[in-house]
């Protein structure tokens, strides 16, 4: 891992890149995507994607980084943890994590009340019922007594930073989640569209240790604006 603080290479720098450098996806109608993460997944991902209610119901690229990422690096090291995915959409990065690892735990995949009906279809297409259960979580609400007593110690968050008026919703949740488990690790992994995004980095960068993560595709994904970081509480 490397540290956030250190200076990095000015054509992977998150902060040197101008406003609006990447649009965001153009929406398309509803399809069933079949993903295997070039052979990291033991059996193929199916994944319903359906804009009827909301944009979070497609791939999202920060989503496919980190999960690759996670079944590359950690399929062995993640079977104990009790894993809870944050703006999950469709479930892309959970759904891949509870089929690539042998979880002990149940896996949560969260959302607000649009995205429900879509995990909760993901999870049968994937006969992962039982294995992965979908929950609906608002940013800066409290959390359910449920996951409360889950106590969550691995959150995943892939392109939750694209609306700026719910930043400090997130930013609010993540730090919740943080006090009640201070063991916690965040992988985080969002693609940079604007300057606006930076702020909710910086703000993070405040209330968390943010160490930005080493993968061998982080040349290759960093040019398209896309970075991974985890975030831990402060010592």
């Amino acid at each position: 891992m490397v540290d956030l603080d250190r200076t990095p290479s000015p054509e992977f720098s998150p902060w040197a890149m101008g406003e609006d450098f990447a649009p965001l996806p153009e929406y398309k109608v509803a399809t069933d995507t079949v993903l295997d993460f070039g052979g990291l997944l033991p059996a193929p991902l199916k994944l319903h994607e359906d804009l009827s209610s909301g944009c979070g119901g497609q791939l999202w690229p920060a989503g496919m980084v980190l999960a690759k990422h996670l079944l590359r690096y950690h399929q062995k090291d993640l079977q104990e943890a009790r894993i809870l995915e944050l703006g999950a959409g469709g479930g892309l990065v959970g759904l891949s994590v509870a089929l690539g690892s042998k979880l002990q735990n149940p896996l949560y995949i969260t959302d607000q009340e649009e995205m429900f009906a879509l995990m909760g279809h993901n999870i049968e297409l994937n006969n992962l019922q039982g294995r992965v259960e979908a929950r609906l979580l608002n940013w800066g609400e409290p959390l359910s007594q449920e996951i409360v007593d889950f106590k969550p110690d691995v959150i995943l968050a892939a392109d939750c930073v694209y609306f700026e008026p719910a930043f400090p919703l997130l930013l609010a949740t993540l730090t919740e989640l943080l006090t009640l488990c201070p063991s916690t690790t965040i992988y985080f992994c969002f693609k940079k569209r604007r300057r606006a995004d930076m702020q909710f980095l910086k703000k993070a960068q405040k209330t968390f240790h943010v160490v930005e993560v080493e993968d061998e595709d982080r040349p290759i994904f960093s040019r398209q604006g896309l970075f991974l970081y985890t975030f831990t509480k402060k010592q």
